[in-house]
């Protein structure tokens, strides 16, 4: 039915520490039945790299940085592409750094130099940091924000994320930011184009309602639910807008294809 797949990850293909084979299992089949796929992820602190390492790691075994789009990808290739040659203020980690970098950004660390303010989760941000982000979009400098998570789980429990330092960012400059990740089509679309599919033939794949379902709907695209990760089926069904398609696991998908291919 579809012929480029987007996944999600955190309740997709794994749940904290623990694999979800069924999901592991239908990439591996995808691979080799020559289907497309990209994981798609807020997650700004780490590279592609890093992404495709622990994927390969629980066992997808044709995976890849180029398989990878992150929140940090994508707010680095729209800075170079709407906002060339324009220094830039950072507020995040080595993955959003060094996607910046890649992209041949120029960055700065003044708020008076700033024309773009961009903000992903920084776990060793200062009061500093955000009164220079701050300052540097109340003059005028262009704000964005990876990914608008307030929260990311932890094994003590849910953690400040990305989002809560932009909410903090958003109430000090009565400001509204570019969001780059989930549930913003921006990352999504951009996922497509890396596809070079038209999104009719598209299904994002996620556990997330509110972020993975909402992102395939705001790019106008299919949508499959998966009942693995942080959202119940009663749930779903509770929502004004359903996904396209809504099953177990994985595995019953897989099913589905093999049971409409003959095989």
């Amino acid at each position: 039915m579809y012929k480029g797949y987007l996944f999600d990850l955190d309740g997709t293909m794994y749940q904290g520490s623990q694999i979800i084979e069924s999901a592991v299992i239908f990439v591996n089949w995808l691979a080799e039945q020559g289907i497309p796929y990209l994981f798609v992820t807020n997650n700004s602190t780490k590279t592609a790299q890093q992404v495709a390492d622990k994927l390969v790691a629980i066992g997808c075994q044709q995976v890849g940085p180029e398989h990878i789009v992150t929140s940090s990808d994508v707010a680095a290739t729209t800075i170079a592409r709407d906002f060339a040659d324009a220094p830039v203020f950072m507020i995040g980690e080595n993955g959003l750094m060094r996607a910046l970098e890649a992209a041949g950004i120029t960055l700065t660390t003044s708020e008076l130099e700033a024309e773009v303010v961009v903000v992903g989760l920084d776990t060793d941000v200062t009061y500093e940091k955000l009164a220079k982000a701050t300052l540097a979009i109340r003059r005028g400098a262009t704000f964005i924000a990876t990914n608008p998570d307030t929260n990311i789980p932890s094994e003590r429990g849910l953690l400040p994320g990305a989002g809560a330092l932009v909410q903090l960012l958003i109430t000090a400059t009565q400001v509204q930011p570019l969001v780059m990740g989930k549930p913003e089509p921006a990352i999504i679309l951009a996922a497509i184009e890396r596809l070079g599919l038209t999104r009719e033939v598209v299904v994002m794949v996620g556990d997330n309602y509110h972020t993975d379902i909402m992102a395939g709907i705001h790019a106008d695209i299919a949508t499959l639910w998966v009942d693995t990760g942080i959202h119940r089926h009663e749930y779903i069904l509770a929502q004004d807008i359903q996904p396209t398609h809504t099953i177990a696991d994985l595995a019953q998908w897989q099913q589905q294809l093999e049971a409409q291919a003959g095989k």
